[in-house]
């Protein structure tokens, strides 16, 4: 099975999947071709370990812990807690007895359709990738990326080498010791730890026999475990049953004002000129004036906290505050919005992300409802720093559009149109247990 769809989504060229318009500008339905098939034997498999602690370094953060079904495949918050972090969604708490150093740094981002061939960058920065004849670039270097069967199986190699997110910090456990020291392949690797534990627990050893490289559980690899989980997502999250998915058929026209917020959404508004095609998404990068809160994506080394977006992978000055322009499916439940999720109304966010500038003069009103569990941090540095502020609107210049109220009711109504009830409520839903015996993530 491994080597059957190891490099599946590497081989399609992005071009081939460009978006078809059809004659009324809007785009034509979404192909179930573009889905890449897997065993359910994989699928059963990788939710076992989505939502099993046992990939994290201190055996207590899952996928699931920031990704879970109940918050539409994020976590609720506008910044995550994973290590040290305790409960689910929005009741999620740091733990007194392992107080988190910061914040996930980046709003926890929806798993929709992440097996849909048209999904070949990932992250809000686009720091993995599917290059244009096929392989893979990611931060790591391009020996990192062998062995995984997608884009959305080699991205699982972020949060478990992640101290805020699963390893753990420094000298807590055997994995973080070993990212400490910059040991992340090999015997004795952060990978390799993680998949000897895995291969210890008797019922992962016999489930990893559904791939045919695998005839002892020593052969179960890092990139093996990837693979289940990225088959897994791609299954439980495949969105195309909404509403809007049965007007691209012609099975149930949209009306009322859900139609008109189309109508919007694909012309005067002019929303689709970055979020495009069947899934809202031109998968580019545009600096949208949206405020930072947290500490920012910079490197431990750093002491400050500006989130530069795109600009920390390219170098490029253009790319300043650019972030990925995020799929819409179920957005009106994926919520807070925005990359720090400063925003925890849609309807709000839609306004200020319409007028950057003028959004950016209400950021002390949305630090007021930002929903942040308590950590003693300095969260609103950035927020609080004037001239900051203001270079993440300049960098939005001429993005800018005039939304009445009947506007935002339209494109409200559109939104809702775009929910699918059932990826939302997921194919196999989370188990009871795990075979680690570890606690599963439970609203």
């Amino acid at each position: 099975m491994r080597n059957a769809l190891a490099g599946l989504f590497l081989s399609l060229p992005f071009a081939a999947l460009a978006t078809t318009l059809l004659a009324d500008g809007m785009p034509a339905p979404v192909d179930p071709a573009d889905y890449a098939a897997a065993d359910p034997d994989e699928i059963a498999l990788g939710q076992l370990l989505f939502y099993d602690p046992i990939l994290s370094g201190n055996r207590a953060v899952s996928c699931a812990s920031c990704h879970h079904p109940a918050f539409a495949t994020s976590d609720g918050l506008a910044l995550g807690l994973g290590d040290g972090g305790r409960g689910l969604g929005p009741a999620r708490r740091a733990d007194p007895t392992n107080l988190p150093e910061q914040r996930i740094p980046r709003n926890s981002p929806a798993l929709f359709n992440l097996g849909h061939a048209e999904f070949t960058t990932l992250f809000h920065d686009g720091r993995i990738e599917v290059r244009a004849d096929g392989t893979l670039r990611t931060p790591l270097g391009d020996d990192m990326s062998e062995g995984f069967a997608s884009i959305l199986s080699a991205q699982t190699m972020f949060p478990v080498l992640s101290p805020d997110e699963m390893a753990g910090h420094y000298s807590e456990n055997e994995i973080s010791q070993a990212i400490r020291m910059g040991r992340i392949t090999g015997e004795g690797g952060a990978w390799h730890l993680i998949s000897g534990r895995v291969a210890g627990i008797p019922a992962y050893a016999e489930a990893f026999r559904i791939y045919p490289h695998i005839d002892a559980p020593e052969d179960i690899a890092f990139t093996d475990i990837s693979n289940a989980i990225a088959a897994f997502i791609a299954h439980e999250w495949r969105s195309e049953d909404s509403p809007f998915d049965a007007h691209l058929r012609g099975e149930r026209p949209l009306a009322g004002a859900a139609a008109e917020g189309m109508a919007l959404f694909y012309g005067e508004a002019g929303c689709a000129a970055c979020h495009s095609g069947p899934f809202q998404t031109d998968h580019g990068f545009h600096a949208m004036g949206a405020p930072q809160i947290g500490p920012g994506k910079a490197a431990r080394f750093e002491s400050h906290a500006r989130d530069e977006g795109r600009f920390r992978v390219t170098g490029e000055p253009a790319d300043l505050y650019a972030f990925r322009t995020p799929s819409l499916r179920n957005v009106t439940r994926t919520g807070p919005w925005g990359h720090a999720g400063t925003h925890a109304n849609l309807r709000a966010f839609l306004r200020d992300h319409a007028d950057p500038k003028a959004g950016s003069g209400r950021i002390a009103g949305l630090i007021e409802t930002v929903r942040l569990p308590d950590l003693p941090v300095e969260d609103f540095r950035i927020a609080g720093d004037a001239a900051e502020t203001r270079r993440i609107a300049d960098a939005a210049i001429g993005v800018t559009a005039t939304l009445s109220e009947r506007d935002l009711d339209a494109l409200m109504s559109f939104l809702a149109a775009l929910d699918d009830p059932v990826a939302l409520e997921g194919r196999l839903g989370s188990p009871d247990a795990v075979p680690s015996g570890l606690p599963v993530d439970h609203p």
